[in-house]
């Protein structure tokens, strides 16, 4: 018998022998959502104003109430500071303030007229009055 290494054959793998193969049953998929619904959710990014956690709470706490007349006005003050380039944006819709981030089309926050009195807004380019 002969021991010499043979230099021109490939190695192989090491098989490990105490651990099973983990496979998974077949027809399993990872979940996730739908097309559809992922396809609704982008549309309405694309389309809409969406409205942050945080903003939701500011709206429910300060008892502010969003018309759709309202919504329509900050559609299209987003849409006029996304003309001018804007990317953080204070929007005024009658009496309320909306700190809104035109890249995303989601609103921050609200301020109502109250807690506006003496505010100082920071981090913003631009601001638009409806």
């Amino acid at each position: 018998m002969d021991n010499r290494i043979l230099v021109n054959q490939p190695l192989r793998p090491v098989k490990s022998i105490n651990q099973p193969r983990q496979q998974q049953p077949k027809g399993s998929a990872v979940k996730g959502p739908s097309f559809k619904e992922a396809l609704a959710e982008r549309l309405k990014k694309e389309v809409g104003i969406d409205f942050s956690k945080h903003a939701q709470q500011r709206l429910l706490t300060r008892g502010i109430e969003v018309s759709a007349s309202d919504l329509a006005k900050l559609e299209d003050g987003v849409a006029k500071a996304a003309q001018k380039g804007g990317r953080e944006s204070l929007i005024i819709v009658n009496k309320v303030a909306y700190l809104v981030s035109i890249e995303n089309k989601k609103v921050i926050t609200a301020i109502d007229d109250a807690s506006l009195k003496e505010s100082v807004f920071t981090n913003i380019d631009s601001a638009v009055f409806m």
